[in-house]
């Protein structure tokens, strides 16, 4: 089972999002709100994946992914954001994220099959 750790700002599109993995038959491990935790969680429970927000609280989520990127055992992660512009191939290649997925796109039945 793919494990997976969600990182958004707003608490409750992070439940949201956690649900709708979980339905997915995805297994969230982990939830983040802000870039430390992110890395910290990333460390420490070693997910599969990370779905991230592009934009983090304060932070840039195009740079986590490039720290997350770093670590001993990396996990792959998917950026994702309501703005569907904010995933240029350019951005997505230069933070080493492994694609971008619009949030809407996350309530569809066959989600896990492009989070796998």
């Amino acid at each position: 089972m793919t494990r997976v750790l969600v990182a958004d700002d707003n608490p409750a599109f992070r439940s949201l999002c956690a649900r709708l993995l979980e339905a997915q038959g995805l297994q969230v491990v982990g939830e983040a709100a802000d870039a430390a935790t992110v890395v910290r969680l990333a460390r420490s429970l070693a997910p599969d994946l990370v779905v991230m927000d592009v934009n983090l609280g304060r932070h840039d989520g195009w740079e986590v992914a490039r720290r997350l990127r770093g670590l001993d055992r990396a996990p792959r992660v998917v950026m994702i954001s309501s703005d569907a512009d904010a995933g240029d191939p350019g951005l997505v290649a230069h933070a080493g994220a492994d694609r971008f997925l619009p949030k809407e796109k996350l309530g569809e039945p066959d989600v896990a099959r492009h989070l796998r």
